[in-house]
């Protein structure tokens, strides 16, 4: 089991920044991949941004040029950092890596876009 502890949600005004967290305890050379899945109430859960091994990157039309993912293999670690955030980033924000053939994933932080 892969476990995956998430930081740094909150309370942001729009145009805002917030900058999302998540470790795991598995080692990196396991980890395909890591990423940020965002979930809001009646909607399924929807990807925003994903890492890859070799340093690729994706991201949502919807947050793209306004997120940045980051990976740090050394500590097994993602990172989100959000700019000019908006009202519709309000979300539950999952971290997951996946490894072997499924995805990991960690309770979700909240982020509120509010004024």
């Amino acid at each position: 089991q892969v476990q995956l502890a998430e930081s740094g949600g909150g309370l942001v005004q729009p145009g805002g920044s917030l900058r999302l967290s998540c470790t795991a305890s598995e080692s990196h050379f396991s980890i395909v991949a890591m990423g940020w899945y965002r979930q809001t109430p009646g909607k399924p859960r929807e990807l925003v941004a994903a890492a890859g091994t070799s340093g690729s990157t994706n991201y949502a039309d919807s947050v793209r040029g306004r997120f940045t993912i980051s990976r740090d293999n050394g500590k097994n670690a993602v990172y989100l950092e959000m700019n000019e955030l908006k009202l519709q980033d309000t979300a539950v924000y999952y971290c997951y890596a996946f490894v072997g053939h499924r995805n990991f994933w960690g309770r979700g932080t909240q982020v509120t876009v509010s004024s």
